[in-house]
């Protein structure tokens, strides 16, 4: 009965005027970004963020977390039509989106991934209002060596994922983890492989790797071809619905997906990237015929929309009721708070209900919004795809140029995107696939982070990864998915 007090309160909060206009404005400007190659919500938050310094704070924080989980949902569409993910999060949905959209069936992916979305983020919310307490303080339970070993499971993950040889998606995760080591090193200050170069005393910027890797070095493959990408001949064409068999297979994904991004949100340092890809490795580990992901499959689209909304989503949980966040995006949340002189942390629940209840009931508006504005508009994207490709790829190098640009108002990320560009192309061309370099890239300073810590606190002993019940067990779980992958080329070579 207390939790649905607390719910009736959020609605009546949320449903205001005000608030729900800002929650539509959020949920809009998500969107935008998320279809926009290049911009992504960190940096429109970022920017945003004085903004808000005059709205009421429970608006403003409606309207940025509008922005956050609206992006998710937005980063699907360019990534199934063009293959160029809109969010880092949405390259397992690359992997097989785009080839429906090849095969014809674009309307059927945006179709899918957008009810998976809506129904990840519906699920998410109400987890978020029953389970704040107990998840987090669960959450709280992982050290730096459960971390290290997260994120050591979540490389692992990306070798099961690869189409390819194990052997070159180990060596494009290597790349990845020493692309994610220039910078500055944050425990000693000392600047490593920056070559003096201002622009990557922070290290390299996500948003280049992922644009380069997939959407530059896609326009080079398109136009070597010397035609149009197979999907604008076919995309407007189709059913919306998928048939019975697919449409299983969807609600399935869907609802795995949900549930292993839902947890794993909540966790420090994992979010929706590691959410979309473990949730993609589930489903190529629980198919039938994996072959089958990468080649189109539908739940291939499903789990990693369906994970990576709600990851997004509860990763709200440890910052609402512990004022600690999981992520960069969830630090920027606190920076909001902290500038409306809201201090994070379990009081936030007691000290200031209406601002607590009224965010989380504003997520299942914000998910219904979104829902509601872009199902109409999935035949605009659809459609975009009968634009003649050779006026499609200047209007998408100059979005992705403006994108990377405004991140840093420099050009080294831009020359940055082109080299990556060039190196997919190249990459493509000897059978290296490019997701296994960006989960990679994005695990890498966790990785070294946490396991610099567990090793300080262990004094250098390795065996606390050993001791640890929750790393071991994420150890065990990490090697048992390693073997699986390579029991098969093993027994190949063999025979």
């Amino acid at each position: 009965m207390e939790l649905l007090a607390h719910l009736k309160l959020g609605l009546a909060v949320a449903l205001s005027v005000d608030n729900a206009l800002y929650c539509l404005l959020g949920t809009l400007v998500g969107t935008f970004i998320g279809v926009l190659p290049g911009l992504g919500p960190l940096a429109t938050i970022a920017l945003l963020l004085p903004l808000t310094y005059g709205l009421d704070p429970t608006a403003a924080l409606i309207m940025l977390a509008g922005i956050y989980y609206g992006a998710q949902y937005g980063g699907s569409t360019t990534a199934i039509l063009l293959n160029m993910p809109g969010e880092v999060s949405a390259v397992a949905t690359a992997l097989d989106g785009h080839r429906m959209a090849q095969d014809g069936r674009a309307r059927q992916a945006l179709l899918v991934a957008a009810l998976a979305s809506f129904f990840a983020g519906t699920v998410a919310t109400l987890l978020i209002a029953a389970l704040a307490g107990p998840v987090s303080t669960l959450a709280l339970r992982f050290g730096p060596a459960d971390y290290c070993a997260l994120m050591a499971l979540g490389l692992v993950a990306a070798v099961a994922t690869a189409q390819g040889s194990t052997l070159k998606a180990v060596a494009m995760i290597v790349l990845g983890l020493l692309l994610g080591l220039v910078g500055t090193d944050v425990n000693t200050g000392v600047r490593r492989f920056t070559f003096d170069i201002p622009e990557l005393y922070d290290g390299i910027d996500v948003a280049a790797v992922a644009m380069g890797l997939f959407g530059i070095a896609e326009i080079l493959r398109n136009l070597e071809g010397g035609e149009a990408p197979a999907a604008t001949a076919h995309a407007g064409r189709g059913r919306w619905w998928p048939d019975r068999t697919d449409r299983r297979r969807a609600g399935a994904a869907t609802l795995r997906g949900t549930g292993l991004g839902a947890l794993l949100g909540v966790l420090p340092g994992s979010g929706p990237v590691l959410a979309a890809f473990a949730a993609y490795v589930v489903e190529k580990k629980l198919a039938a015929d994996p072959r089958r992901l990468g080649s189109g499959a539908i739940e291939g689209v499903a789990a990693p929309e369906a994970a990576n909304n709600a990851a997004a989503q509860t990763a709200f949980i440890p910052m609402l009721a512990l004022g600690l966040p999981s992520n960069a995006m969830m630090a920027l949340m606190i920076a909001a708070l902290t500038l409306h002189d809201i201090q994070p942390g379990p009081q936030v629940m007691s000290s200031n209900p209406p601002l607590f209840w009224g965010l989380i009931a504003s997520m299942w508006i914000g998910n219904a919004f979104l829902l509601v504005l872009n199902l109409p508009l999935l035949g605009l994207w659809v459609r975009l795809l009968a634009i003649p490709y050779r006026l499609l790829y200047p209007a998408i190098l100059l979005l992705s140029c403006v994108g990377m640009y405004a991140i840093s108002s420099s050009a080294v990320p831009v020359l940055l995107m082109m080299g990556f560009g060039v190196f997919g192309y190249l990459a493509g061309k000897l059978g290296c696939e490019p997701a296994p370099l960006v989960l990679g890239f994005v695990l890498g300073p966790p990785l070294e982070e946490n396991l610099r810590r567990a090793l300080t606190l262990s004094r250098g002993d390795p065996a606390v990864f050993m001791t640890e019940p929750i790393s071991f067990a994420l150890l065990v779980t990490a090697t048992a998915l390693l073997a699986t992958s390579l029991l098969p080329a093993l027994r190949r070579h063999i025979g």
